[in-house]
């Protein structure tokens, strides 16, 4: 059976788990998955065959073989979802944290798309059958806001409103820092990573416009809480726009500095996406929802100074 080689150089700042680490990569792959390709020697670190508990080291050279996928065959699952507001075109989904948007290799189960496919047989099936009705996606470990479309119609018309920036996506942020001032807009190019091919960053060579504008909420001793609105939609854009200008969101594992930019033992990053507004694909009326920050993230702002 041949295998799919893929080499990550660990970055600075990052020292974690190998099953951890792992996990972080592109592709979405579930702890199992990951775990069971370390238990296999599928997995090296520098060349050589690690415990999943074996805690990587800025430098060096993280390989992953991965076996030809098998034919993925989408599992209807009896997931809760919390459903913000469906018709027949739309459903918006309020997503946990936590929770892996549509499956990828080692990830068939548990993913929103799983629990979509219980509740409903009606999904546009543009994107195929690994991502039917998604139009757009968060982080895994950002909860929030998305739009799920129903019919082909609906995901053809959402999908323009999201080419044309049309779509209202605002996003709360805990930085670390004292961001100064009240409001900006941050305007740099995002692409992958020429040498850390986890991470997304600014840079000029196959890259592509990201605008993020953000103003303050409130200012606390050592933290600042933003609202973002998007004006594109890169992956990772506000974590990257934020390390970039020096306010790396709190919890970050990835773009922040790993356990000392996470004193509140978060699962990830502090951003939440509250609101999102569009134009409904049949009728054409504006549609605005918002739902709150989690609990968790509400508790790390009740308990700051």
């Amino acid at each position: 059976m041949t295998k799919e080689r893929n080499e990550y150089i660990v970055p600075e700042k990052i020292e974690q788990r190998l099953d951890h680490f792992c996990c972080a990569l592109p592709g979405d792959y579930s702890r199992e998955y990951v775990k069971r390709l370390i238990s296999t020697g599928d997995v090296l670190v520098n060349g050589q065959k690690k415990k999943a508990s074996y805690h990587v080291k800025p430098g060096e050279t993280i390989t992953l073989m991965i076996p030809e996928p098998v034919p993925c065959h989408m599992e209807a699952e009896d997931i809760p979802l919390a459903i913000v507001y469906e018709d027949d075109d739309v459903i918006i989904v309020n997503k946990p944290q936590g929770m892996v948007v549509h499956p990828a290799p080692g990830n068939n189960n548990g993913t929103l798309v799983n629990g979509l496919l219980y509740h409903t047989k009606n999904l546009s099936n543009i994107n195929g059958v690994m991502r039917p009705g998604i139009i757009h996606r968060i982080d895994k470990d950002t909860s929030g806001l998305l739009m799920i479309a129903k019919n082909d119609i609906a995901h053809r018309s959402l999908s323009e409103q999201l080419k044309e920036h049309s779509i209202l996506r605002q996003y709360y942020g805990l930085v670390k820092g004292n961001v100064k001032p009240n409001r900006g807009t941050v305007d740099m190019p995002i692409g992958r990573h020429e040498q850390l091919r986890i991470k997304m960053a600014v840079v000029e060579k196959n890259s592509k416009s990201a605008i993020t504008h953000f103003e303050v909420v409130k200012r606390y001793a050592q933290y600042t809480l933003l609202r973002f609105q998007l004006e594109t939609g890169r992956t990772h854009q506000i974590r990257v726009h934020m390390e970039k200008i020096g306010h790396p969101l709190a919890g970050d594992p990835l773009y922040g500095k790993g356990d000392k930019n996470n004193p509140f033992k978060t699962t990830g990053q502090c951003l939440h996406a509250h609101t999102l507004g569009f134009s409904h694909p049949r009728t054409g009326q504006r549609l605005v929802f918002r739902v709150p920050v989690p609990p968790e993230f509400k508790s790390i702002l009740k308990n700051l100074k």
